[in-house]
């Protein structure tokens, strides 16, 4: 199977349902996070791994939504859809300042104008030198590059 960056995004999101992500999710109010109560359904006051298990089958469920016990690429797909949907709806109340449920640039800059600006000028002098934005471009390449190597195991040949 090829994996797309959509697929793998999407599988990703339905994975998310593991009791780190749902305390996460709780600590930054996410609408959609699950409390320890629900989570706990026995009553007891303590998780067992079954019953994570069990929340992380419904959440499953609900994505499969032929109910065959596997999640195919579209299944997968309308989930991610259905989430980033929900997430722009949130960026747009949040910064939609006229109510006119558009975004104009200004309110999509918000109060990030000028930031990225002033990161990129270094020396603070007004503009960017080629040599500041050389130093930026690799600071990001350093950390697209960090990011796609975590968990990434060594497999070179240590005799070599």
């Amino acid at each position: 199977m090829r994996w797309t960056t959509k697929t793998t995004t999407a599988l990703v999101v339905v994975l998310t349902s593991s009791l780190g992500f749902v305390a996460l999710a709780n600590a930054k109010g996410h609408r959609d996070a699950v409390s320890f109560a629900e989570l706990d359904t026995n009553g007891d006051g303590s998780l067992t791994q079954d019953e994570i298990t069990a929340r992380a089958k419904m959440r499953f469920d609900e994505v499969d939504t032929n109910g065959d016990g596997q999640l195919s690429s579209e299944e997968i797909a309308a989930r991610a859809d259905e989430r980033m949907a929900k997430r722009v709806e949130r960026m747009i109340s949040r910064r939609d300042s006229n109510d006119d449920g558009a975004l104009s640039f200004e309110e999509m800059q918000g109060d990030r104008k000028g930031r990225g600006f002033s990161r990129l000028d270094a020396d603070g002098d007004g503009v960017v030198s080629e040599d500041e934005f050389a130093e930026m471009q690799e600071k990001r390449s350093k950390r697209k590059g960090d990011r796609k190597n975590r968990g990434d195991k060594d497999t070179s040949d240590p005799s070599e």
